[in-house]
């Protein structure tokens, strides 16, 4: 068996933070438009997501506080993207993870 890596507390704190924001609905649809799309601007997400302009708003500054999403001005719109690989492949993983738990669920019922 290999050793255990040894975590800090700032690294925990930072992991608990992000599984807090990925933690609201709202914003993880958001997540999975922009991973699906690449790019898309406020009116688009909230379409897509079926959220109000102003509430997809308010959950695109807290994701771009945290990093997790980035924007780029192109005359009057901003246009939103995940900010990088780890972001998709974080999503994709927790995807992958909760069908497989889902699938599992099933089987035992």
């Amino acid at each position: 068996m290999s050793p255990i890596a040894q975590i800090t507390t700032k690294e925990v704190v930072a992991a608990a933070a992000l599984f807090k924001l990925l933690g609201d609905p709202t914003r993880t649809s958001l997540l999975y438009a922009l991973l699906e799309a690449g790019e898309l601007y406020v009116s688009d997400l909230a379409l897509v997501t079926g959220n109000s302009e102003s509430t997809v708003s308010a959950a695109l500054r807290l994701l771009r506080a945290s990093g997790v999403v980035t924007g780029r001005r192109d005359g009057r719109k901003i246009w939103y993207r995940l900010s990088d690989d780890h972001v998709r492949e974080l999503l994709n993983v927790t995807r992958e993870h909760t069908a497989h738990n889902d699938s599992d669920a099933q089987e035992q019922s």
